[in-house]
């Protein structure tokens, strides 16, 4: 009667509270499982080519609009302050543009700006999953799970004991 209910074998206290309650250790292990199987998954999903001198060539040019947008403004005021006729004229000029193309060109600049930061923001997403896939993965070993903890001295002598008493 007692073997039927609190089982044969083993530790009877903690295959009577598994029971009633998961084992911790268990489930830490399942949840390392899921998780290093997610990052796994993350990692291939977002692997990609190594950039070709194409892709390299169009960053850098990608990166000239805002140093040049910045650059002439600077040059705007310099202008201002030595040719004030030649920046009159000019200014003149941009006051004549109609309204839509203000808000077009508006449009343009801030597709532009923002499909970059969004496309910036993915690469930095993928090098970051890259590298937690790179960090989580466990260190390869020659071991098998037999004999991964032989050089732990008490837990062999533990074996070699209860391999004499079964």
């Amino acid at each position: 009667m007692f073997q039927l209910l609190f089982g044969s074998g083993g530790n009877v206290i903690r295959d009577t509270a598994e029971v009633f309650r998961v084992n911790a250790e268990a489930e830490a292990s399942r949840r390392a499982g899921l998780s290093e199987a997610a990052l796994a998954q993350f990692a291939q999903e977002f692997t990609r080519a190594p950039a070709t001198r194409f892709d390299r060539v169009i960053d850098g040019v990608n990166r000239l609009p805002r140093p040049a947008m910045a650059l002439g403004t600077l040059a705007l005021l310099a202008s201002a302050m030595a040719a004030p006729e030649w920046f009159a004229a000019r200014m003149t000029g941009l006051a004549l543009v109609p309204e839509p193309l203000w808000w077009l060109l508006g449009a343009v600049v801030s597709f532009y700006f923002g499909a970059r930061h969004q496309a910036k923001g993915q690469d930095l997403q993928r090098q970051i999953i890259a590298g937690m896939a790179a960090a989580s993965a466990p260190p390869p070993t020659d071991k098998t799970p037999e004999t991964a903890d032989t050089d732990n001295a008490a837990l062999a002598e533990w074996r070699a004991l209860r391999g004499q008493g079964t």
